[in-house]
């Protein structure tokens, strides 16, 4: 159903809104798909007041203008390099202290061996990440980074704002030289990891430890300049409020005004199993349409990433109505969000049936979005 059509029929929501506020939905709505950009103020009142199908179906349409019915996904791995972690999140259930029995640190011929697996499965992308781990300086990565590039072709989309930042604090560097050095050992990409909310006052009560929202920033803008691009992500769910997501999505949309650098937005779902912050997962409802919102948002990012991984196949699926184009990673491995005890695989198979079922054109991406195979 179009979004025109679905406005010209408003009974089937009145039971919803009154009146005016039916009609402050359409406008603004109708506004943006004519190409307006979304205000803060209006981003918060979707989220808060808008009409879940409504919202959802004008950020299917501005997905298919950009992509008509082709969804795109990866297949890659991440490799956590180490659990040891000083940050120690309050939402975390992966980090370990040094001296814990199940702490550990991969050794090069581990990771060698993971990035060997990867690419006989057709992956042409690892994303390591770890946590902020006392002993391992500049150095350490440069010869990994090195390492590997020797040895195999895959892209490296790794180490996300805290592990550059840390990285460079324990090195006695800046944060230019560190991604510098990084960069010309052989880092592609940054993931987005790290950004939680960018609202401090969030940050100083889940990860206290943590870097900053403007030292997070800081890091985007000077991995884009020193061309190294990247993604941004939200962690949605935990104690923030409707108004720091949208504070959120609007530092990022600010950078990206000024760099270009974010290729994708990808928004995620706290999971509170094992963790110190506890509390309640977030209704599949609430994580569409905020999805939905973010694509009438990022007028200045394309892609837009449904998150399986914490939502399950069938909302992952459903997301691509509301916005995304993209559904991430079959994930040959994933350790974070399983330490919550939350567990979903996928095969290449299952990727391309859930796409297909969806009524879209399943393809098969590199790190920049590049289709590199479609399966008609």
């Amino acid at each position: 159903m179009s979004l025109v059509l679905f406005l010209r029929s408003p009974g089937l929501i009145l039971w919803r809104f009154n009146k005016q506020v039916l009609l402050n939905e359409r406008l603004i709505l109708q506004e943006v798909l004519d190409g307006r950009r979304l205000t803060e103020d209006e981003a918060i009142f979707l989220l808060k007041k808008g009409d879940l199908l409504a919202v959802g179906s004008a950020a299917d349409i501005v997905r298919e203008r950009l992509f008509k019915d082709i969804v795109t996904f990866i297949i890659d791995r991440n490799i956590n390099y180490t659990n040891i972690c000083t940050s120690k999140c309050h939402f975390c259930a992966f980090y370990r202290d040094k001296n814990d029995p199940d702490a550990y640190l991969l050794s090069k011929e581990q990771i060698f061996k993971k990035i060997e697996e990867t690419l006989e499965l057709e992956g042409t992308q690892i994303m390591m990440q770890g946590g902020l781990h006392p002993d391992l300086k500049i150095d350490y990565f440069e010869d990994l980074l090195r390492s590997i590039k020797e040895r195999y072709p895959i892209v490296i989309h790794s180490f996300g704002a805290p592990e550059v930042t840390y990285i460079a604090d324990i090195s006695k560097i800046s944060i230019d030289e560190t991604l510098r050095r990084l960069r010309d050992a052989g880092l592609d990409s940054l993931p987005g990891a790290g950004a939680e909310i960018l609202v401090d006052r969030y940050r100083e009560f889940v990860s206290p430890n943590k870097v900053s929202a403007a030292r997070w920033l800081e890091v985007m803008e000077k991995a884009h300049k020193h061309g190294i691009e990247s993604t941004a992500t939200m962690m949605m769910g935990g104690p923030e409020s409707v108004q720091d997501r949208v504070e959120h999505m609007s530092k990022i949309r600010q950078l990206q005004d000024k760099t270009g650098g974010f290729r994708a937005f990808i928004a995620w779902t706290y999971q509170p199993g094992n963790t110190k912050l506890g509390g309640q997962k977030i209704s599949s409802r609430e994580y569409l349409k905020t999805l939905a919102v973010a694509r009438l948002f990022f007028d200045n990012i394309k892609h837009i990433q449904g998150s399986w991984v914490t939502q399950g196949k069938e909302i992952g699926q459903l997301s691509l109505s509301f916005g995304a184009d993209d559904l991430g990673s079959i994930m040959i491995e994933e350790n974070v969000v399983r330490a919550t005890g939350v567990s979903y695989a996928m095969s290449k198979d299952e990727m391309i049936r859930l796409i297909r079922e969806a009524g879209k054109r399943p393809a098969r991406r590199n790190t920049t979005y590049e289709v590199i195979e479609e399966f008609v």
